[in-house]
């Protein structure tokens, strides 16, 4: 299972989403939402972690994918239990049926996911592209995204090797094209010494 450390958005001003795992299932996509922790009652409740900023995504009749092989089971119901949700799904009736589904991820498809407003980025997007100063001058290709709690930090691994952490400001992201997979960055004074 993928580590669910990383957020969704990353924003040029480093705003945060806790909604980022991307997990690549053959053809398709996905990225988590929730978590199933424990059945709650005798009808098939299971109470829910939410990893996501767009909990109104998980409404009846959504379609859901649960764990790593990415079973798909359908929202029958739902209703707010203390910070996350209460889940019943069709597939899944009683306890006995969701007795033994504790800690499993819940994933939607990545063509699924909201669209942000302009300037944000889902991180998956960003990851692989190729970064360049101002100049033109390829620094490298975008490998890793750091969370450090101030700012996001973009790890660029260049061709010859090492590698340049580069801070998710505005200062230093002057623009990201996600049809090229291309980055333009401003390097402040020192950046280029820090990953060395």
């Amino acid at each position: 299972m993928s580590s669910p450390r990383r957020r969704l958005a990353a924003r040029r001003k480093a705003a945060k989403s806790p909604e980022d795992v991307f997990t690549p299932s053959g053809d398709l996509a996905f990225v988590l939402v929730a978590t199933l922790r424990r059945p709650h009652g005798l009808k098939g409740e299971v109470a829910v972690a939410l990893q996501t900023d767009f909990p109104e995504r998980l409404q009846k009749g959504t379609r859901l994918y649960m764990g790593e092989d990415h079973i798909p089971v359908t929202i029958a119901s739902r209703r707010p239990h203390g910070d996350g949700l209460l889940l019943a799904f069709e597939e899944l009736a009683g306890l006995a049926a969701v007795n033994s589904f504790r800690n499993v991820p819940l994933f939607v498809p990545v063509e699924d996911r909201p669209p942000l407003p302009e300037g944000e980025y889902y991180q998956h997007q960003l990851l692989g592209m190729q970064v360049v100063e101002e100049g033109g001058s390829i620094l490298g290709t975008l490998t890793e995204i750091l969370s450090t709690g101030a700012n996001d930090v973009y790890v660029v691994r260049p061709a010859q090797g090492g590698e340049l952490l580069l801070p998710a400001i505005q200062d230093v992201v002057q623009q990201v094209m996600l049809a090229e997979k291309r980055m333009v960055v401003r390097l402040l004074p020192g950046l280029r010494e820090i990953g060395k």
